[in-house]
């Protein structure tokens, strides 16, 4: 389960070191390598909370052991892929392995702790390995992009799944399946993946097909709205969210979101102008990342502390201050063609200390909104965090254009001071919300 819940969210960063040899060796831009990214988050994002509800449905054990297959016979697709149609392809593939496994990693090792300080201790190394996997993510792609080339980073999955395999296949077959009287809203998940489809295409092809673009975001708006009347309609909704839960919780996901919008879109970037731009190798580039990433996992438990002490939104609202504060930093340093590295690492830390901040106390709100359902505030969390990273893949790359083009260091300077004023703005509303409640 570990392996697992590692591997799914180490593709979500550990592609990035790879983009500019994706990029060369199969003839793509900036769109190609928008798409080689985001068409593993998309379906990840998408399909989480329906995979969730399958796994209650019909047992975690066959949803996880079928994600896990899927997951690895993708991952040899991408690394073999000839061409980047076939590697959107793949990735697409692995993203939907990736959300059938997401849920079903935590709730089978909840399902068979055998007393509530296991579970604790089970729930807790989960938590932290799956921190890891962020910051491991671009030193890992790097090394292996500089040593074996960039279709090593796909090859790494597989002997993870195959060791993780057998234990699963036994799991599935000695302990009996539950069958709770639940069902899935499958019209409701069918509208939720149309309408993320929809919207990061738009984006993602509207520099060069507006006239489709537009089209598309027309049908994601209709997808979203029928989403919602399905949603309120529906017997076993997906979000079965309280009414009086609905303004905090949404309120934590959209946080939640822009903060991973933000994230992945400036790392996407990053990747690419210390590579392209500045002329770095993968593994110099992937370390470069490390302050940014670094801070994540070891601010848990330092954040959750300064959460119950002056309360979950005026620690988000901290959170976003010191990360926008770094993002101003690096577009200042982002004119520096090779050098400043030494102010640009500090600005990095900055920025991933106020999100290694942020991150805890924002799924804190999101489980205090609903404090009698946290699969709920988990999944919406989750959920949430994996569109807005999507998005801000794509939003970054049709906005930043190609790393060779004129004016890609200038947008991407502009997308960090744009970032910087979201970041701000909605600290300020954080603060706001905080001055409304007592300290939780």
């Amino acid at each position: 389960m570990y392996g697992g819940y590692f591997l799914v969210l180490l593709d979500v960063t550990v592609v990035n070191v790879a983009l500019p040899q994706i990029g060369s060796e199969l003839h793509v831009g900036s769109t190609g390598l928008a798409w080689a990214v985001d068409a593993y988050s998309v379906p990840l994002a998408a399909l989480l909370l329906a995979s969730g509800a399958i796994g209650d449905l019909i047992g975690h054990r066959r949803v996880v052991l079928l994600g896990f297959i899927g997951f690895g016979a993708a991952s040899v697709l991408c690394a073999l892929a000839p061409t980047i149609t076939v590697l959107v392809a793949a990735r697409a593939i692995q993203g939907v392995g990736a959300a059938l496994m997401l849920p079903g990693t935590l709730a089978l090792l909840v399902d068979n702790a055998p007393d509530q300080t296991s579970r604790n201790r089970l729930v807790g190394a989960w938590a932290a390995i799956g921190g890891a996997a962020l910051p491991a993510g671009p030193v890992i792609g790097g090394l292996l992009v500089q040593a074996a080339g960039w279709r090593a980073v796909f090859w790494l999955t597989v002997p993870v799944i195959a060791l993780a395999l057998l234990p699963v296949i036994r799991l599935s077959r000695s302990t009996p399946q539950q069958r709770p009287e639940k069902n899935v809203d499958w019209t409701g998940a069918a509208l939720l993946v149309t309408a993320l489809i929809c919207v990061v295409t738009a984006i993602i092809q509207a520099p060069t097909l507006p006239l489709w673009a537009g089209l598309l975001a027309v049908v994601a708006v209709c997808a979203l709205l029928a989403f919602l009347v399905v949603e309120r309609r529906a017997a076993h909704p997906l979000l079965p969210v309280p009414r009086d839960s609905r303004r905090p919780l949404g309120l934590a996901c959209l946080v939640a979101g822009l903060m991973n919008l933000c994230a992945l879109g400036g790392l996407f970037l990053l990747t690419q102008i210390f590579q392209d731009l500045h002329g770095l190798n993968p593994l110099t580039a992937g370390l470069l990342t490390l302050p940014a990433m670094l801070p994540l996992p070891l601010l848990g438990a330092p954040a959750g502390r300064l959460s119950t002490r002056i309360g979950v939104w005026r620690t988000s609202a901290l959170g976003l201050i010191v990360a926008g504060s770094g993002m101003a930093g690096i577009a200042a340093t982002l004119t520096n063609s090779g050098t400043g590295y030494i102010q640009l690492g500090f600005f990095l830390a900055l920025w991933g200390t106020g999100l290694g901040i942020l991150t805890p106390a924002i799924v804190s709100a999101a489980l205090r909104a609903t404090p009698r359902a946290p699969g709920l505030a988990s999944g919406a969390s989750n959920t949430s965090r994996q569109t807005g990273g999507a998005l801000g893949i794509a939003l970054f790359a049709a906005i930043a254009g190609p790393a060779n083009g004129l004016s890609f260091t200038s947008h991407s300077i502009g997308l960090f001071i744009g970032a910087t004023v979201l970041f701000a703005l909605t600290g300020l509303v954080c603060f706001g919300v905080a001055r409304n409640r007592r300290p939780s």
